[in-house]
């Protein structure tokens, strides 16, 4: 069951889009933002998660993941320093919201088996995105590929917000 948590990682392009947005925003702050914003998200979705399975649901989930694309896009692309705390707390709601939509979705009897598996691959996107953005800053003209993918994540995101608000 926990491979079903991690499949299900398939659905959502705004899902993917925000757990290696995280990542991204991760290496651009540097330093112990680096691990910091990542395990705040994750903390937070396991505990939204644990909700889910508990049959609370949350009704801003879904404006909340598609913000988490247009606030995270919009970090990655300004470039602009955000205080730790600031950017752990915006990354603890988003992730809350990640993972009351996946426990929300657990199916019947899959219980922690299947969170595992979701968390998991969380984790593995904020890894690829950390590395990404690590290995774009490292290239002479990374800093502005990595600002354009900012600004694609948040005109997406803004589309699926507009779309999940209509």
């Amino acid at each position: 069951l926990a491979v079903g948590g991690w499949l299900r990682r398939g659905g959502g392009r705004e899902r993917w889009r925000g757990l290696v947005l995280v990542g991204r925003w991760g290496a651009r702050r540097g330093g112990r933002g680096r691990g910091a914003v990542p395990a705040a998200f994750v903390a937070a979705m396991a505990a939204g998660g644990r909700a889910g399975l508990a049959g609370v649901v949350l009704r801003w989930t879904g404006m909340a993941i598609a913000l988490s694309s247009v606030a995270l896009g919009a970090a990655v692309m300004l470039a602009r320093p955000v205080a730790l705390p600031l950017a752990a707390l915006a990354t603890l709601a988003f992730g809350l919201a990640h993972g009351a939509a996946h426990g929300v979705e657990t199916p019947a009897g899959a219980g922690w088996s299947y969170m595992i598996g979701f968390l998991a691959t969380t984790a593995g996107l904020h890894v690829a995105g950390l590395a990404g953005a690590s290995l774009l800053l490292d290239q002479t003209r990374g800093a502005v590929v990595l600002r354009v993918f900012g600004s694609g994540s948040a005109l997406a995101g803004g589309a699926f917000l507009v779309s999940a608000a209509g």
